[in-house]
Order: C-alpha cells, then sequence, then structure tokens
C-alpha cells in the first residue's frame, strides 16, 4: 500500500509564491523520476515539472524560471516551490512518481497520484 498526500495549496494573489509538498509512504523500495502535473478547469492535465532521482529537473516553459522543482530522497518527499504567479497558473495540481515498492519477496515499479490540490491565484 502506497500513498501519495499533498499539501499546501491554497488562494494567493498575482505576484504571490506558493510552496506544494507531496509526501509518499508505504511499502517503498526507492522512487525514480517525481513530478508535478496541473489541470485546469475545462483543460487537460499537463506536466509541469519533473525531477529524476539523481536531481535532474525539466519543467513546461510557461513556468521556467518561476518554479522549482525539488526532492528529499531521504523523506521520500517532492516540493515544487511557485514563485511569481499568475491567474493563468490557477489548477488544481497533482504530484505524481514511479515507484519502487515491495511486493512480497519482488519488487514492482508502479506509477502513483497524490489526490490533488487546489492552487488559485487571484485578486
Amino acid at each position: 500500500q502506497v500513498q501519495l498526500v499533498e499539501s499546501g495549496g491554497g488562494l494567493v494573489q498575482p505576484g504571490g509564491s506558493l510552496r506544494l509538498s507531496c509526501a509518499a509512504s508505504g511499502s517503498i523500495f526507492s522512487i525514480n523520476a517525481m513530478g508535478w502535473y496541473r489541470q485546469a478547469s475545462g483543460k487537460e492535465r499537463e506536466l509541469v515539472a519533473a525531477i529524476t532521482r539523481g536531481g535532474s529537473a525539466n519543467y513546461a516553459d510557461s513556468v521556467k524560471g518561476r518554479f522549482t522543482i525539488s526532492r528529499d530522497n531521504a523523506k521520500n518527499t517532492e516540493y515544487l516551490q511557485m514563485n511569481s504567479l499568475k491567474p493563468e497558473d490557477t489548477a488544481v495540481y497533482y504530484c505524481n512518481a514511479e515507484i519502487v515498492l515491495h511486493y512480497g519477496y519482488e519488487l514492482r515499479t508502479q506509477d502513483y497520484w497524490g489526490q490533488g490540490t487546489q492552487v488559485t491565484v487571484s485578486s
């Protein structure tokens, strides 16, 4: 049983900042890539940022220079620091992780999603 629990969403004014966290728990052996996605009302889910276990990150063009993804492998946690927020950043943000988990005497790799956290940027 593995869970991803997100926190840190909320309402912020344009130009403000928020920090999202996503903690993984359960029978985890290790975590490969982790990422953040978002889905605005009436739109498809899109990748915001992703990070490898070694710390290499990539970003959507729309957030480059404003958002920073990071992770703490010891805590099985990833973060998304969002600065200079714009109204168009308003969406439900989901964390994602490719987790290697204990399954009896085996190891299995499976994709997991958080429950989503609302980020609203408005004056």
